[in-house]
C-alpha cells in the first residue's frame, strides 16, 4: 500500500513544484534548471560512484565487510536514477544521496532496522554427518584408447 502511495505523492508533488517554480521564474527558466541539475547530477554520481568502487574493492581486498561500501554504492545508483529524473523533489532526494554525510545516516538507519543473521568472509565448510579420514567413493571406470573411440553409428542427437 505506501509503494502505492509513493507513486502517487511523487509525480503530484513534482507536478505541483513545476507549477509553483514555472509560475515564479517562468517556462525556459524552469526546463534549464531541470536540464542543468540531470547534468550536474550525473557529473557528481560518476565522481561519487568511482569513490565508491574504490571502497569496495578496498574492502575485498582487506577481507573486510563490504556492507557499507556496496550500500553507498546501491545510494549513489539511486541517486543516479533520482537526478535523472526530471522534478526538484527527486533532483533534491537525488542530491541528498550524493553527499557522504547523509549516505552515511541514512546506512545507520537503515542498518538498525535490518538484523542480519550470518555473515562471514573466506571459505567455510559445512559438515552433514562425523567425517571420516579414508572416505571411499564407489564408481566404475573405462579405459579409453584408440581402439574404443571408433565412431560407433549415429547418436539419437545427430539422426536426420
Amino acid at each position: 500500500m505506501w509503494l502505492f502511495v509513493l507513486f502517487l505523492a511523487v509525480p503530484l508533488i513534482e507536478i505541483a513544484l513545476f507549477i509553483q517554480v514555472g509560475g515564479l521564474i517562468g517556462l525556459w527558466p524552469t526546463l534549464l534548471i531541470v536540464i542543468l541539475t540531470a547534468l550536474l547530477g550525473t557529473s557528481l554520481m560518476r565522481n561519487q560512484g568511482a569513490l565508491a568502487m574504490g571502497q569496495i574493492r578496498s574492502s575485498f581486498n582487506e577481507l573486510r565487510d563490504p556492507t557499507e561500501p556496496l550500500a553507498h554504492g546501491a545510494m549513489i545508483l539511486f541517486a543516479g536514477a533520482l537526478l535523472l529524473t526530471p522534478g526538484f523533489f527527486t533532483d533534491t532526494l537525488g542530491f541528498l544521496l550524493l553527499i557522504p554525510g547523509f549516505r552515511s545516516a541514512a546506512y545507520k538507519r537503515i542498518k538498525s532496522r535490518v538484523n542480519v543473521q550470518s555473515f562471514s568472509t573466506g571459505p567455510t565448510t559445512h559438515h552433514r554427518g562425523p567425517q571420516q579420514a579414508n572416505d571411499v567413493i564407489d564408481g566404475e571406470y573405462e579405459e579409453v584408447s584408440k581402439e574404443n573411440t571408433a565412431p560407433r553409428g549415429p547418436s539419437g542427437w545427430t539422426q536426420h
